[in-house]
């Protein structure tokens, strides 16, 4: 049987280089892709047994990503390493079927041993992460920041909006016209109750779409 295979999706060169380095005595590392579409692409040529994303990345978020990963190879172990210390975004990652979730400055024998659990059938948190979600329990079970209620194309496209992308070039990316994009946009707009662009701007950046400059 041949090295566990693992695909990288990070926006962040430098850090996927030396998570590979850290990797690659243990896992055979099949790609690194910088966003969440490359990430989708890559997974269906080069098959991981695991994906390592982040979930502030552009064009797809990790999370996103990481949903419309799991539908097309269920069996497949995704490990979110990111930043982001939101426990609501912890709590979806694993309702999306992430094994698990850690901080990018967890130790690095975190990052082995989490990749060990996944394999094993078992899920890993960070610290951090695991007390914040039982106190996010506690107070709410049911508080999630996410809009849970948007399509994922709605999704795809409120996060390329909040990007500063053009009709045009959603239009070009989604394989959509841009009265197609347009409609949504509208619909968006209607069912946040928002009226501007940097309204859309604000609820992606507190929906975890994208990261606050």
């Amino acid at each position: 049987m041949g090295r566990t295979r693992v695909l990288l999706a990070d926006d962040h060169t430098l850090f996927c280089t030396l998570l590979q380095k850290l990797l690659e005595p243990q896992y055979e590392v099949v790609g690194s892709v910088e966003d969440g579409r490359m990430l989708l692409e890559a997974a269906i040529r080069v098959r991981p047994d695991v994906a390592v994303v982040d979930i502030s990345m552009p064009m797809m978020n990790g999370l996103d990503a990481g949903r419309a990963l799991k539908r097309m190879m269920p069996h497949l172990k995704l490990i979110y390493l990111t930043m982001n210390t939101n426990p609501d975004f912890a709590r979806e990652a694993f309702e999306a079927g992430a094994s698990a979730y850690l901080l990018k400055n967890s130790h690095p024998s975190e990052v082995l041993q989490a990749i060990h659990d996944a394999l094993r059938g078992t899920s890993y948190v960070s610290l951090p992460i695991r007390q914040a979600m039982e106190k996010t329990f506690i107070r709410d079970p049911k508080a999630l920041s996410r809009p849970q209620h948007l399509t994922d194309r709605q999704r795809e496209i409120l996060q390329m909006i909040a990007e500063g992308q053009s009709m045009k070039e959603i239009s070009y990316v989604l394989h959509i016209s841009q009265r197609t994009v347009r409609f949504h946009k509208f619909r968006l707009m209607e069912e946040l109750g928002i009226s501007t662009n940097a309204g859309l701007v604000q609820y992606a950046m507190k929906s975890g779409m994208i990261s606050p400059v």
